[in-house]
């Protein structure tokens, strides 16, 4: 079994809740002023943001989430074995690097990472806290064995 060594899910579960606390707050408004409280109005405002949010939840999970185990280095959906990196110390970012996890370019609000793999190439890892990541890719490669 591989151990974690760093996480960051993407976003969390949580933000399902935003649509129905804001009905919450849209009736009590409407109750504090004074007027009618349309419930079942508001029941379906919080019922419909809730289902609007559940796929955005669902891809940020699943493409922007990021995982280091003693195993491997998983960004979004692509996954690279701990054997496969090399370095992550004093490594440049080339023009023109690959992204890792699929995209074109390092998601917004993420901060690039240049990992060196064993076959010589430059890859790009991101991360909201990159030196965090640095820290557990480093942890990671200095405990994998390498082929001699």
């Amino acid at each position: 079994m591989s151990d974690r060594l760093y996480a960051e899910s993407g976003v969390s579960w949580a933000a399902i809740g935003w649509g129905p606390a804001f009905a919450v707050v849209g009736a009590l408004a409407e109750l504090a002023t004074g007027g009618p409280v349309h419930v079942v109005g508001w029941l379906m405002v919080g019922f419909a943001l809730c289902v609007i949010t559940m796929p955005w939840v669902y891809a940020r999970r699943r493409f922007l989430s990021l995982e280091v185990t003693t195993e491997q280095l998983r960004q979004g959906r692509e996954k690279v074995p701990a054997a496969e990196i090399s370095s992550v110390t004093d490594v440049g970012a080339p023009v023109g690097a690959r992204v890792l996890g699929g995209g074109w370019s390092v998601p917004r609000k993420y901060d690039e990472l240049p990992v060196k793999l064993a076959d010589g190439t430059v890859v790009l890892a991101w991360a909201k806290d990159v030196e965090a990541l640095r820290d557990a890719l480093d942890r990671l490669v200095r405990a994998t064995p390498r082929e001699a």
